[in-house]
């Protein structure tokens, strides 16, 4: 009996984390709720178009790396150097858990996002965006989507 009472707890303390795979038109809006439209220069386009290429927009994928790190969430933030899994060695200069990355809330992940452009080379931390988005008109990403 104290088995089957204990099992059960666990089954309510367990939480599944379901994908949220957000359309293009509602990550701009969020986006652009979230100031990143012309965020150190860089266009709600480019967001967008990275978010895509990195993710496809899909708040729980994770990368595991050659290195043993691993890309979190819709930015694939990297746990090495910008967020916390459970080692100390890990930087985490976003002063964030990994897991917070990979939340249909994107709070987090767009205050580490822009920590990471506003730290780094900008948007270059990011092949996805370094690839398919840099140098490109972008604004096809955003048409239809009632953004300014």
């Amino acid at each position: 009996m104290k088995a089957a009472g204990i099992l059960a707890l666990i089954g309510c303390l367990a939480t599944v984390t379901e994908p949220k795979i957000y359309t293009r038109c509602k990550l701009a809006k969020i986006f652009a709720r979230a100031g990143l439209d012309n965020y150190q220069g860089f266009s709600l386009g480019n967001w967008i178009c990275m978010a895509y290429y990195e993710s496809r927009y899909n708040t729980t994928a994770q990368t595991v790396l050659e290195d043993g790190s691993t890309d979190y969430g819709i930015f694939q933030i990297n746990s090495y150097t910008w967020c916390r899994r459970a080692k100390l060695q890990e930087k985490n200069r976003c002063h964030v858990a990994c897991s917070a990355l990979l939340t249909d809330d994107l709070t987090d992940a767009i205050i580490c996002a822009k920590k990471i452009v506003k730290e780094t080379e900008g948007m270059n931390y990011w092949q996805g965006w370094k690839k398919h988005c840099e140098g490109r008109d972008l604004s096809e990403w955003k048409k239809g989507c009632e953004v300014s």
